[in-house]
């Protein structure tokens, strides 16, 4: 069971903004769009509609995931990042710490994902019914008992690094799904969305967009 919910207060770290794109860094603890039931109605989204009424979503970070996200200002951006999203052509780059040390210095993971149903919203591995996941992992550096890795997803399935880290024997410290005996000595989950490269969908220039990991 989860804890009852309990968003971070405090103001939304704008990384950029102009006529058709919003940059912000979303902190852990708060999700990206509301959840079922009034309890769960504060999240990013309706934070930003109040200085930015025509904020529009493109994608998502899960709840308790910090970092990079990018949102439409118009129904032209929306359109044309969401493309670039379903192509696979946004680089995505995370910073991760997970349990024990993980071997080799860099490596691929890719097994499939799907919704594991008795115990939703969790995913699990499933090689008959899931979709293709692929995720790209380098390690930055070990420490006592932990590894930092920057994690790098060539899809964009749910839980994808949190299942894929898992799936290797070194799942994310303080993921309260996936890791939940580790949960208790970290104040939140280790996963922080650092990068985001794509292009501007007014003329196409290429945007990178950083937010350097808070753990």
């Amino acid at each position: 069971m989860r804890d009852v919910y309990d968003p971070p207060q405090g103001d939304i770290r704008v990384l950029h903004e102009d006529h058709e794109i919003l940059v912000v860094d979303k902190p852990a603890g708060l999700l990206s769009v509301p959840g079922n039931g009034p309890e769960l109605a504060d999240c990013l989204i309706a934070r930003l509609t109040k200085a930015f009424p025509q904020v529009l979503l493109v994608h998502r970070l899960d709840r308790d995931t910090s970092g990079v996200m990018i949102f439409a200002l118009s129904p032209h951006a929306q359109r044309h990042l969401g493309l670039q999203f379903e192509k696979r052509q946004v680089k995505k780059f995370y910073v991760a710490r997970v349990a024990g040390a993980l071997e080799p210095a860099k490596g691929s993971v890719d097994l499939p994902l799907a919704v594991d149903w008795p115990n939703r919203p969790l995913q699990k591995v499933d090689h008959a019914e899931g979709r293709p996941a692929l995720t790209d992992w380098r390690v930055q550096r070990r420490g006592e008992g932990e590894t930092r890795v920057k994690l790098s997803p060539k899809t964009g399935r749910s839980h994808q690094l949190r299942v894929h880290m898992l799936a290797l024997g070194h799942p994310i410290l303080g993921d309260p799904l996936y890791a939940p005996e580790t949960a208790a000595d970290h104040p939140r989950m280790m996963l922080h969305a650092e990068e985001l490269r794509l292009r501007h969908p007014d003329g196409g220039a290429g945007l990178n967009f950083r937010a350097k990991a808070p753990f």
